[in-house]
């Protein structure tokens, strides 16, 4: 499998050679270590620019949002996201070959969080765009691979969101065990990125779930067949 990290754009390769897996070709997800950074509003675009031209290598998954322990006192970078939108970028930024791309030790500090990257799947049978407004916010679901199980991912820019969701996409007849991996009361991209809930319930076919989006927030929801 070839992934190809920092090429040129993407020309359509993944087509002709089915182990060319995913490029970045755009700013991704390391920009954030030695700049300014992606704003918040970044991720909402690239669904409908970048990768169009195939599935990018975005490099989600960043719980150490604030490099607090490497930083000096003149160094302010950080990663413009709350980390329920790291979640969330494992849906919305497609790749068959992801990546946490973090540190263990950082994911050892929120096992909790961590275990949607563990349950999420890579690639899919089917995805939906629930709402989009380009530069502004994007909600996708995408169904597992071969299995009856649904992934929601849901990002936004710097305002902070709220959604009425019908999962109408849902099989009926069939009980799903919702998890949903959410910003916290006061979690803001910059002041907060670190505060999140999760809570569990029940759902099926054409059940409706509203969703609380922060600023540069986002929302990560697995839907597992029982």
């Amino acid at each position: 499998m070839v992934d190809a990290h920092e090429p040129v754009r993407p020309t359509g390769l993944h087509r002709t050679w089915p182990n060319f897996m995913a490029s970045e070709a755009a700013r991704g997800n390391e920009f954030n270590g030695w700049s300014s950074g992606n704003p918040p509003e970044h991720e909402t675009i690239l669904p409908f620019t970048r990768l169009l031209g195939g599935p990018m290598d975005y490099t989600p998954g960043i719980f150490n949002i604030q490099f607090k322990e490497y930083k000096d006192k003149n160094n302010t970078n950080q990663v413009h996201t709350t980390l329920c939108k790291q979640l969330a970028l494992y849906i919305t930024m497609y790749s068959p070959l992801q990546m946490a791309a973090d540190f263990p030790e950082h994911y050892e500090k929120h096992m909790d969080a961590f275990q949607f990257i563990k349950d999420v799947a890579v690639d899919w049978d089917e995805s939906k765009i629930l709402n989009a407004s380009i530069g502004n916010y994007v909600t996708i679901v995408r169904k597992e691979k071969g299995k009856e199980n649904w992934f929601l991912g849901s990002i936004s820019d710097e305002h902070p969101r709220e959604f009425d969701l019908t999962f109408d996409f849902l099989k009926e007849g069939v009980n799903y065990e919702m998890v949903i991996y959410a910003d916290g009361k006061n979690a803001h991209w910059k002041e907060n990125p670190t505060s999140y809930e999760i809570s569990k319930r029940s759902v099926k076919k054409n059940d409706k779930v509203k969703i609380k989006l922060a600023s540069g927030g986002g929302c990560a929801i697995s839907l597992m067949s029982k």
